[in-house]
């Protein structure tokens, strides 16, 4: 046998092996629910991430609404696209702390956008809900974890749910059934490039 053949003999084996557990995991996989997803660190693409979850359920002919809580006066590519496919949006229009500098407006905008996300939660005719930037909401005592705990766990069975945001709660990672973190690596805004339509809004 020449040695690119042994290549490819070994090469074969090793597949092979990851089939076997691969197929083993998969069968082991029996469980059907609706999982709760939180995308979190300081990373670029938590949003874009969640959105792209949102697409793929509308994709499979699923229903799904979304909940905004920042970057609600922003032009949004998704929001604009999603919405002529049926998604529903309850968007914190206000702008955020740094725009407003009111808490007590941001407060009052957050919970009109967070009664709308408890009533997609409470929806079983709604497949996937998105709770965009809901992290701040609880960083900023906007509104209480209890409360959000409540909905989460009372919303219908195979509803999937995806949070996104920086500095999630502890209490929310360890309720959700996935967790991803995006690192920061490098980010195009901190060399002075501005934010670029189509890529970043």
């Amino acid at each position: 046998m020449s040695s690119e053949q042994q290549k490819q003999q070994r090469h074969r084996e090793r597949q092979q092996r990851l089939k076997v557990q691969v197929d083993s995991a998969i069968a082991a996989a029996t469980e059907d629910k609706g999982l709760l997803l939180v995308i979190t660190g300081n990373g670029k693409g938590k949003s874009t991430s969640g959105f792209g979850t949102v697409a793929r359920a509308v994709g499979h002919g699923q229903k799904a609404a979304v909940a905004q809580f920042i970057k609600g006066n922003w032009d949004c590519g998704e929001r604009n696209l999603l919405q002529q496919h049926g998604v529903q949006f309850a968007v914190m229009a206000t702008g955020f702390t740094w725009d407003t500098q009111d808490k007590t407006a941001d407060t009052a905008a957050a919970e009109l956008v967070w009664q709308q996300a408890e009533q997609f939660l409470a929806d079983d005719a709604i497949d996937l809900v998105l709770l965009d930037e809901l992290t701040y909401m609880i960083s900023y005592h906007y509104i209480e974890l209890d409360r959000i705990e409540r909905a989460l766990l009372s919303r219908p069975a195979t509803q999937h749910v995806v949070i996104t945001g920086r500095a999630c709660h502890r209490r929310l990672i360890e309720l959700a059934d996935t967790v991803s973190e995006v690192q920061n690596v490098k980010h195009a805004f901190d060399s002075g490039v501005k934010a670029q339509k189509g890529v970043d809004w």
